[in-house]
């Protein structure tokens, strides 16, 4: 199986772990690899625990690694980071990468149903199982798909596109990625169709509530950085707002101290910071790497250190 995937920022991911050769890394978003594979080349003696959900991302890289001693590769998810490590005896770590969302391979292989561009089953779940998108447009409330959509997608035209919906199932099953399309598209102003695809929002809102995938980044951000050994780093790529508000928000409480009132004379709290942060601006994609990928360009790098 051919997993194609062209990993974002890759180069400042390496240079932001600040990898020792002898340490313990985690890739928690492994897909096909890329990163995994630069990381793998800066071990000596150390270990690299690549993680993904999706089956046919384990069986490419089951197949990409097998030769290399200083790899373990684990089905499951970022967000169970800590069990999926401790029940491998491993407690503590020296870095961890995440790249967060939906993979190209994901996007491109039409079946999966990720995409609005082609004709395919109403899918979108990265593990393969569990609740599908086709099973939340046609079960869910108005007011849930509603909401969903709002909040995951930030769609301003949330109401009508749910009530769109509805309407549409009432008629018939919602089966196809491109019948959802055209469900949103005839669900908005004509003036909102000539400014890019409508459902790009409401897909995205799916493929979050069907893979948790805001929750799993929440959990798995606090495991991850539980993990860590003191001088250890979390790098993680984000792209789009929910996702990096989330990581900017957490790497942010980590790096604050005393969280006593202003007026106070002195520390009563002993809150002292946990982290710094590494970059204070997020590292995004050159003009190079945007000629050669252009799904680079919302890609957001965040990098604490614990201290």
């Amino acid at each position: 199986m051919e997993f194609n995937h062209i990993s974002v920022l890759l180069n400042e991911c390496i240079e932001g772990l600040n990898i020792n050769p002898n340490g313990i890394y985690v890739d928690g978003t492994a897909g096909g690899g890329g990163h995994s594979a630069e990381i793998l080349k800066k071990l000596d003696c150390g270990k690299l625990i690549s993680i993904d959900r999706d089956p046919d991302a384990i069986t490419t890289i089951s197949e990409r690694f097998k030769n290399e001693p200083n790899s373990i590769i684990v089905n499951g998810c970022f967000g169970d980071m800590k069990k999926l490590l401790n029940d491998r005896g491993i407690y503590q770590v020296d870095g961890v990468l995440l790249d967060i969302g939906v993979s190209s391979h994901q996007l491109d292989t039409d079946e999966r149903g990720f995409s609005f561009h082609k004709d395919a089953p109403l899918d979108m779940r990265m593990s393969q199982s569990g609740t599908s998108a086709e099973d939340l447009v046609n079960d869910l409330s108005y007011e849930e798909l509603r909401d969903i959509i709002y909040r995951y997608g930030e769609d301003k035209f949330a109401p009508s596109i749910a009530k769109g919906i509805v309407k549409a199932r009432e008629e018939e099953r919602i089966t196809t990625t491109l019948q959802l399309a055209e469900i949103i598209k005839n669900s908005v102003p004509q003036k909102v169709r000539r400014e890019g695809h409508p459902a790009r929002k409401t897909f995205q809102a799916l493929r979050i509530e069907v893979n948790g995938e805001l929750t799993q980044l929440e959990n798995g951000l606090d495991e991850a950085f539980e993990m860590l050994s003191p001088k250890g780093r979390l790098a993680v790529i984000s792209f789009h707002s929910l996702e990096d508000r989330i990581v900017k928000q957490k790497m942010a409480s980590w790096c604050k101290g005393c969280t006593c009132p202003k007026d106070f004379p002195v520390c009563v709290c002993g809150n002292v910071p946990k982290a710094k942060l590494v970059n204070r601006k997020p590292i995004e994609a050159t003009q190079e790497e945007l000629d050669k990928n252009p799904r680079s360009r919302s890609a957001k790098l965040r990098i604490c250190e614990k201290i």
